[in-house]
């Protein structure tokens, strides 16, 4: 007689069968070793029922992983952790800012642009040698919440308005190239569909299959304040009140602004020296 069947509750609410070389590969990606892998891969089997969430199966492998290795444990964080650039958008802007000028383009944030009919406010301008975009970016504090399709049809509305004027980026008038939307958690299968046929460029958490913003966050190795073990939540928030949204910038000088005694800055700075180099 067969095992029965490991389902795995979604977020969303949706159901999937539990898959175990998924799991593993999302502990690899946070930098586990092998036999850490191991370890923790018999933890969590020894923990299934026929039916356990997403949450639970997370929880007991960052605990794991982090009593055994806590960048790595910061690392498979990064999906929850970026939920915590809240409860306004605009760390999450800052924190995609950084990560597009990590990838060659110049930025400018909280922009207004006026079109053929209306002005309006930008979340994100990014411009290099070759294109313009204009970037709405939009920030969730929960998994099971979804980019839907009103975001893309107004971004699209949006995008027309403007796209026939002007705009001095870079040095020089010229004309906005693609629209963008950006988000930490997921896009609707119908806002995927829309954007193909209008020609808007998404990019959420595991969209597109290549260049999504987990894929983003590794190439660049920019990773969020909100990823950091050390701190508890009412430090990250004081972080980002002071701009400070990266693990890379985190240093003395800054800890000693926002309050900081050397003993509670040494962790923290052990933690952010640690994971920015994985």
């Amino acid at each position: 007689m067969s095992a029965p069947s490991i389902h795995v509750l979604k977020a969303d609410g949706t159901k999937e069968e539990f898959n175990e070389d998924k799991f593993r590969t999302s502990l690899f990606r946070s930098g586990a070793k092998p036999d850490e892998i191991e370890k923790i891969s018999t933890e969590v089997s020894g923990n299934l029922k026929e039916e356990i969430s997403t949450g639970q199966i997370y929880h007991i492998a960052f605990s794991a992983l982090h009593k055994m290795r806590k960048p790595a444990a910061a690392r498979y964080s990064l999906r929850r952790a970026l939920l915590e650039l809240g409860p306004s958008g605009f760390p999450f802007e800052r924190f995609l800012s950084e990560i597009l000028k990590a990838k060659g383009y110049s930025v400018a944030t909280n922009q207004f642009l006026t079109g053929a009919c209306v002005p309006h406010e930008i979340d994100v301008v990014a411009w290099d040698e070759k294109k313009l975009v204009m970037i709405e970016a939009k920030f969730h504090n929960e998994l099971a919440v979804k980019t839907d399709l009103k975001v893309a049809l107004y971004v699209k509305a949006r995008y027309d308005d403007l796209l026939e004027q002007q705009f001095n980026y870079g040095g020089r008038p010229r004309n906005l190239d693609e629209g963008w939307i950006m988000t930490n958690t997921k896009f609707t299968t119908n806002v995927i569909k829309y954007a193909k046929c209008a020609g808007l460029t998404l990019v959420g958490w595991n969209y597109p299959l290549k260049g999504n913003l987990h894929d983003l966050v590794e190439e660049t190795g920019l990773h969020p304040v909100t990823c950091l073990s050390t701190l508890s939540q009412q430090e990250k928030r004081a972080f980002m009140e002071q701009n400070l949204v990266l693990c890379k910038d985190v240093d003395e000088n800054r800890l000693t602004s926002i309050g900081f005694s050397k003993e509670k800055s040494r962790p923290i700075l052990d933690e952010a020296k640690l994971l920015c180099k994985i």
